[in-house]
């Protein structure tokens, strides 16, 4: 069986674009393959009762510091969201949807995603900005959309993150490694060292 590495992911969380940036380059280097979990932080956060650190003054401060000096260290572009935070439900759920339907497809809708939210600051609470960023990176809006409106997919992402709760995630980003969990993007060498075991 071959090695894999569990990402639990939203694209509302700076953290796990960060690990978005890196994740892919940690799996190629140890001949694993990325199972993309994407789930609801939102859901997540209420079902365990933690909250975003941006909310604690003082820590969300020193997120923003921290993020900016992995961002440098990585050597990816991020910028803080003036928006923040956004509301990812139907974003999430136009992930799941196409991981559903059209798995090829949801890798480059999450990298237009997470471009528009922590690189360029875009409104992504914003259906008109939505559409065009969407459009922008090659996809037709109105079809997504109703993607994200399918009951099924629906189901699906509130069936993935109550398996991510189950699992005991509380907050993304969150990896597995078989059964071992790894959570936020300052843990990938954790993840790097489990992978090449």
């Amino acid at each position: 069986m071959s090695k894999a590495v569990e990402f639990y992911f939203d694209v509302g969380s700076p953290a796990a674009y960060l690990a978005w940036t890196q994740l892919p380059q940690i799996a190629r280097a140890a001949g694993a393959e990325i199972e993309y979990r994407p789930f609801l932080l939102g859901g997540v956060f209420q079902a365990t009762g933690n909250r975003s650190p941006m909310e604690v003054p003082a820590k969300g401060q020193y997120m923003q510091d921290d993020l900016q000096r992995f961002a440098r260290r990585y050597g990816v572009p991020f910028a803080r969201n003036p928006h923040f935070p956004i509301n990812t439900l139907t974003l999430m759920r136009g992930a799941i949807g196409l991981q559903m339907r059209e798995p090829a497809r949801m890798v480059p809708y999450v990298d237009a995603v997470y471009r528009a939210i922590w690189v360029d600051g875009k409104n992504m609470n914003d259906p008109a900005t939505v559409a065009k960023v969407l459009q922008q990176a090659g996809f037709a809006p109105e079809q997504l959309l109703a993607l994200a409106s399918d009951p099924a997919v629906k189901d699906h992402l509130k069936a993935e993150t109550q398996e991510a709760v189950a699992r005991g995630v509380f907050g993304a980003p969150t990896f597995f490694v078989g059964q071992d969990m790894f959570w936020g993007q300052d843990r990938l060498d954790f993840v790097k060292e489990r992978l090449q075991t």
